[in-house]
């Protein structure tokens, strides 16, 4: 199966303000694709600026890559915020069950190899 990541990029609706609360909905579906089922789980792209809610992926890690603008990678290790900043063609692995989230994303293009189920919270999760 052949995917044109490009044009799926070009197809999706910039998201300027994305905010944890607004979750993926009728409201954000817009900026987001998948583009592909794959293993266990699916292969996204997004275009938004704002930060997003927590989560994590039980079942694997997850590969993120920002394609263009910037973001700041948020890992919850050992309940340290871990701050990794990725700009414009950088590629971050989330390790398998660790929560994270994106903030301060600036006109971020993202690439996502996404195990599922994911789980979601709006506030900081408690690693106890």
């Amino acid at each position: 199966m052949k995917v044109s990541v490009r044009k799926a990029i070009a197809g999706l609706t910039y998201l300027p303000n994305r905010d944890p609360e607004m979750g993926h909905d009728e409201n954000t579906s817009a900026a987001f694709a998948e583009l592909a089922k794959y293993r266990d789980g699916a292969i996204h792209v997004g275009y938004y600026s704002g930060s997003s809610e927590w989560e994590r992926h039980p079942a694997g890690d997850e590969l993120v890559m920002a394609l263009d603008g910037e973001t700041t990678l948020i890992l919850l290790i050992d309940g340290e915020q871990q701050r990794v900043p990725l700009g414009k063609d950088d590629l971050a692995v989330v390790p398998r069950n660790v929560w994270h989230r994106f903030e301060d994303s600036d006109h971020l293009k993202v690439f996502a190899v996404t195990p599922e189920p994911s789980d979601h919270q709006l506030e900081v999760p408690s690693t106890s």
